[in-house]
């Protein structure tokens, strides 16, 4: 009896497994047949997925059958350092050439997959194959179908290189893969892209081991509050990840200095954007200021009410007030902006002096 539920376990196993192959089939045969005309762009590919599929485990086969079948991978471009090229430039590029490295296949599949109202993330890291770590990094792909993580590497999925030849066949191992699987031979940088709530360390993976049952981390809330952070904050809590899960060998030591510089790009910019703003208000306090000291000086000609006169001092003296709040709050920044910064504080206490003495003024003289 027990050797017969066996087989009939094994056998419906099976049967769901051939079935599932059967229907990935007809997807990829209807993905084949997508006119040339509609795969110039992301968009139209797209459109294409959603006007033949339904569910989003259809969606995500049709994206990674297009992605992994018609972009050969680009062994010229294998070492090429990134250029300044946006992502955007690179997709376009890639869409025209059909060819492409690891982060163009991500960067199509990420888009088209997000196309389709499906969450998907390009994940940044390195692989081991046969016990050895890789010497380039690599990028693959996280996506959430019916409200589960799975990872999918189309660049993997597209074939393998050999002798310095690519052969493009679909491979399906790097399709809708288990988190807990992939990790034995893709380690993302961050480790919250691993997706498991008891990640391993770049030392636990360089050694070949595998997670734990014990769960030491909520990956679902973390990744939450992830998207919930300005892409500053996000890069700064990833720049902590790096270091904290170790920092073994020269592919993650570049992918933290790059993490750090781009943060620094990223404060830069957050600071000159509040300093602007900064000096916008506070030119708009003087030009107040101005208008009231010549009034002053003309005697207090033509007459006022007594509440307008007293408030074109108040209102300039407020803004200044908040001018002198916002330049204390800015934070530190580069040589060249903290010049700047120290001469609009003074500027500014300068100008809130004079308004003050201008306040109290107008105050006496109402009294």
């Amino acid at each position: 009896m027990k050797n017969t539920l066996l087989f009939l376990s094994f056998f419906l196993h099976f049967l769901s497994f051939g079935q599932e192959q059967n229907h990935s089939l007809l997807i990829d045969e209807k993905m084949a047949s997508i006119p040339s005309e509609k795969t110039q762009n992301t968009a139209d590919i797209a459109c294409f997925i959603n006007s033949n599929f339904k569910t989003e485990t259809e969606k995500i086969r049709a994206v990674f059958y297009w992605t992994a079948a018609n972009i050969r991978y680009d062994i010229a471009s294998i070492s090429s350092v990134p250029t300044q090229e946006t992502s955007q430039d690179r997709i376009t590029k890639t869409l025209q050439t059909r060819k492409g490295v690891c982060a163009d296949y991500s960067l199509i599949f990420n888009e088209i997959a997000n196309l389709v109202s499906i969450k998907s993330f390009v994940v940044h890291g390195y692989t081991k194959q046969n016990g050895k770590i890789n010497n380039l990094s690599h990028a693959w792909c996280a996506a959430k179908i019916d409200s589960k993580w799975y990872l999918f590497d189309p660049t993997w999925g597209a074939g393998y290189v050999n002798n310095k030849t690519f052969t493009q066949k679909l491979n399906n191992n790097y399709f809708k893969v288990n988190p807990a699987q992939l990790i034995a031979s893709h380690m993302p940088f961050d480790f919250l892209w691993q997706f498991l709530n008891n990640p391993i360390t770049n030392q636990e993976f360089i050694e070949g081991k595998t997670p734990t049952n014990e769960p030491k981390y909520d990956f679902s809330s973390e990744i939450a509050k992830y998207e919930s952070l300005p892409y500053k904050d996000q890069l700064f809590e990833m720049i902590q990840r790096i270091e904290k899960n170790g920092i073994k060998n020269q592919l993650i030591l570049e992918a933290y200095n790059h993490a750090k510089k781009s943060w620094t790009v990223e404060r830069e910019n957050e600071i000159s954007t509040k300093y602007n703003q900064i000096v916008s208000d506070f030119n708009e306090a003087i030009n107040e200021l101005n208008d009231f000291v010549y009034y002053r000086n003309n005697n207090f000609k033509p007459n006022l009410p007594n509440k307008e006169i007293k408030a074109m001092i108040q209102i300039p003296n407020e803004k200044l007030k908040k001018c002198q709040e916002s330049i204390y709050k800015i934070g530190g920044t580069n040589r060249g902006n903290t010049t700047n910064i120290n001469n609009l504080r003074k500027q500014i206490a300068d100008a809130l002096a004079q308004s003050e003495i201008h306040l109290q003024f107008v105050n006496k003289y109402f009294e």
